[in-house]
């Protein structure tokens, strides 16, 4: 598993802890529903578990339903982004270091989006953090 390897870097790990809440990219519930589960948000919590580190998945919503990005260009990846997340809660990362964890970095506009949106709680610093690039 992926965490596995992101936790047996100590680097890494000293990089991770500096953060003090984990929020995963969410998936939709229908594609959550398709695949049981959401890769991002399995990876996050183990990191959390291993690390210490508070895991919010009350923060960061999918609002609806979009393509998958991977089958767009860069144009519609941006388009297709574009007020699909929302953000509850806003108090829990006020002033506080939040780290977002996405499987896969294409062209930003996923991690974007959701930074964008996050910065709406003021938190301290937003970190991003992808498994893989494409």
């Amino acid at each position: 598993m992926f965490s596995e390897i992101i936790l047996k870097d100590e680097e890494l790990c000293k990089m991770l802890s500096k953060y003090e809440i984990i929020i995963s990219v969410p998936v939709s519930k229908k594609r959550k529903k398709e695949r049981g589960y959401n890769q991002s948000e399995l990876i996050a919590k183990e990191i959390c578990r291993k690390l210490d580190i508070q895991y919010a998945k009350d923060i960061l919503y999918k609002t609806r339903n979009t393509i998958a990005q991977s089958k767009l260009n860069k144009e519609q990846r941006e388009e297709n982004a574009k007020g699909v997340f929302e953000i509850k809660n806003l108090n829990k990362i006020n002033n506080k270091k939040v780290l977002l964890i996405d499987d896969i970095y294409t062209t930003g506009s996923t991690v974007n989006e959701c930074s964008k949106i996050l910065k709406q709680a003021h938190p301290e610093k937003i970190g991003i953090f992808t498994i893989a690039k494409d």
